[in-house]
């Protein structure tokens, strides 16, 4: 039986387009579970964070009582019951950790700065609104609620930071620009307005009236 070009041409069409279509299929599949175990891999080290930061952004609290009142590590640990001095203990560990993050998840994820950026200015932001709204309400601070607070604080930062994370479209490199020089802002803030502090409610010590470092630590100062 002779062969026509047309048969010829079916017949290397069913014998090629299945091998070139289960190809396809078998390398979109193995994107899919590439791009799944890249994304719990970032959701794990997001989730681990909120336990790193809290506990040791709790410890920050007592740092510079531990230290005798020691200046120089008033520059991470808090100083006084201040707003300000309490959005300190969410940031420099969240920033440490970004640090320790960074090698692990730069060829993980497209945005990491404008996540973490974003994720650290959060914190505070979350930490002001629902400090100032539950005292509002209640016409006191609680200590149980302001470690709920913080705690609240550090998730939302965290979510946030996920959320971006996790974007398979890369931003602007205008946007990456912008957020490290927001980094770049922060630490310079929380590095030095401890001890040039502005002379307003985020930086004033509920109890004495006095901004940044007091003139005195006693029993009355809360510190």
């Amino acid at each position: 039986m002779v062969c026509t070009p047309v048969k010829r041409k079916s017949a290397i069409y069913r014998q090629h387009f299945p091998r070139r279509h289960n190809k396809g299929l078998v390398e979109a599949k193995n994107e899919i579970q590439s791009r799944e175990l890249r994304m719990n891999k970032v959701q794990r080290w997001e989730i681990i964070g909120i336990f790193i930061i809290v506990g040791f952004g709790t410890t920050l609290h007592f740092w510079f009582e531990w230290t005798d009142y020691w200046r120089p590590i008033a520059l991470i640990a808090a100083v006084n019951e201040s707003t300000w001095e309490h959005f300190k203990m969410a940031f420099w560990p969240g920033l440490i950790y970004a640090l320790i993050e960074y090698p692990f998840l730069k060829d993980e994820t497209n945005n990491f700065f404008i996540a973490k950026f974003a994720g650290l200015f959060a914190m505070p932001v979350i930490t002001t609104i629902l400090f100032y709204g539950y005292t509002s309400l209640t016409g006191t601070h609680l200590l149980w609620a302001d470690v709920i607070v913080f705690i609240l604080s550090v998730i939302g930062g965290q979510w946030i930071s996920l959320t971006i994370l996790t974007k398979t479209e890369k931003m602007q490199p205008s946007t990456q620009n912008f957020a490290i020089a927001g980094l770049v802002i922060m630490v310079l803030a929380f590095s030095l307005l401890s001890y040039y502090p502005l002379n307003n409610l985020l930086f004033t010590h509920p109890e004495t009236g006095e901004i940044g470092i007091l003139s005195d630590y006693d029993h009355d100062h809360g510190h």
